[in-house]
């Protein structure tokens, strides 16, 4: 199934409507504010978006200067506007950053962007569109990658059915990627509980007798592992599969939704949420687009307003807050070093919209309520590494 074919069916991979009102383009210019963060961190910087006809009452707000995707100041400036034109650009802007973060150095990395047009992905369509789409993606990184620097890189699916059906499936695309090789979380050896229900469900799969067995293998080590459709459950599975074959070979997550995973650590029947603090907190995000759809009721007409934006990093540059505009582009309105949480992403759209309530009121109380971080954004102290906020 060709990259061609999913690009050309988007006119935008990042497609939500901005219903109501229609915001007039933004100017991102930069200037110094304190942005309200959690206890465990500082102010820092943040790059603001403003309507060209407002100013600023901040004494410190420096000369306005605008500033494009294609800055002199390089990679590490991060973007003003985003508006990737197809998922081979997704793909394309993906792989450069897991190379910037592979030429530093770093050996557990995450990319977590939509799969899907918004109206199907997170598994609201078709399962099995929503595992195709992955591993077509997937393997678009793993060769722009390969125009970067040499890769062989080792997909690993989360069992051996799924890697079956992938190599039936993806056969061509698999056998256009120099030195690719192909594994599942079967490959860890496992207890005999594990091994029986296993062995129960490849029967069950009528897979006796795989012809692509060993196509893709190699007497070469890999030099990446990508872990891919994977659930909650085999999070600490993906584990001991790197503490195996990956203790110092980089290891990607990709397009786990990982955020949404960990919400299920701790519950029964789910690994503890120990698994975040010891392993997942490793990770360091490299490409990250993350769309949250809010809406907000005021006292006149429309009485509701529905706006639209994400949570996006592109390495080596920093976290940017990004708002949705009426072209379908996402412009740059707060930056940190640090990750900003999901509370602290609504609150940079809500402040630039002008939609905050007064500091301190009943009204934002009412609105934030008693807790306004998930727990693993919150446990800063059990944290093995910080790399995950990094």
């Amino acid at each position: 199934m060709a990259m061609s074919h999913m690009a050309s069916t988007l006119a935008s991979p990042l497609s939500f409507l901005l219903l109501r009102h229609s915001l007039p383009p933004y100017i991102p210019r930069q200037h110094s504010v304190s942005s309200p963060r959690s206890k465990h961190q500082h102010s820092h910087q943040i790059l603001c978006a403003k309507k060209s006809s407002s100013s600023s009452n901040n004494s410190k707000q420096q000369k306005p200067k605008a500033q494009t995707a294609s800055s002199s100041l390089g990679p590490k400036a991060g973007v003003a506007i985003y508006k990737p034109k197809s998922y081979e650009v997704l793909a394309a802007d993906a792989a450069n950053s897991l190379a910037f973060a592979l030429q530093d150095g770093k050996t557990r990395l995450e990319i977590d962007f939509p799969p899907l047009p918004s109206n199907i992905s997170s598994y609201k369509g078709s399962s099995d569109k929503f595992i195709d789409a992955n591993i077509q993606l997937a393997l678009a990184v793993v060769r722009k990658l390969q125009e970067r620097m040499e890769t062989r890189a080792c997909i690993v699916f989360p069992d051996k059915p799924e890697k079956g059906r992938a190599s039936r499936l993806f056969k061509t695309a698999l056998d256009s990627i120099d030195g690719i090789t192909i594994g599942s979380l079967d490959d860890v050896p496992t207890g005999a509980v594990r091994s029986f229900f296993s062995s129960i469900r490849n029967t069950l799969d009528f897979d006796f007798d795989d012809q692509e067995e060993g196509r893709w293998q190699s007497d070469e080590p890999p030099t990446l592992y990508v872990f891919i459709n994977c659930s909650t459950r085999e999070l600490s599975v993906i584990e001991k599969y790197v503490e195996k074959f990956a203790m110092s070979t980089p290891a990607l997550l990709f397009n786990l939704e990982l955020d949404t995973l960990r919400a299920d650590l701790g519950i029964l029947g789910f690994p503890s949420k120990d698994l975040h603090y010891r392993f997942l907190s490793q990770f360091t995000p490299v490409f990250y687009i993350r769309i949250r759809e809010y809406s907000k009721t005021v006292p006149v007409a429309p009485f509701t307003i529905n706006y639209s934006g994400a949570l996006f990093r592109q390495y080596p540059g920093p976290w940017q807050v990004m708002l949705k505009q009426a072209d379908s582009s996402y412009a740059c309105i707060a930056e940190s070093e640090t990750r900003f949480t999901l509370s602290e992403t609504k609150e940079e759209l809500l402040r630039v919209l002008g939609l905050q309530e007064e500091e301190g009121s009943s009204l934002q109380f009412l609105r934030r309520g008693y807790k306004n971080a998930t727990w693993w954004e919150e446990d800063v102290d059990l944290e093995l590494s910080s790399a995950w906020r990094s």
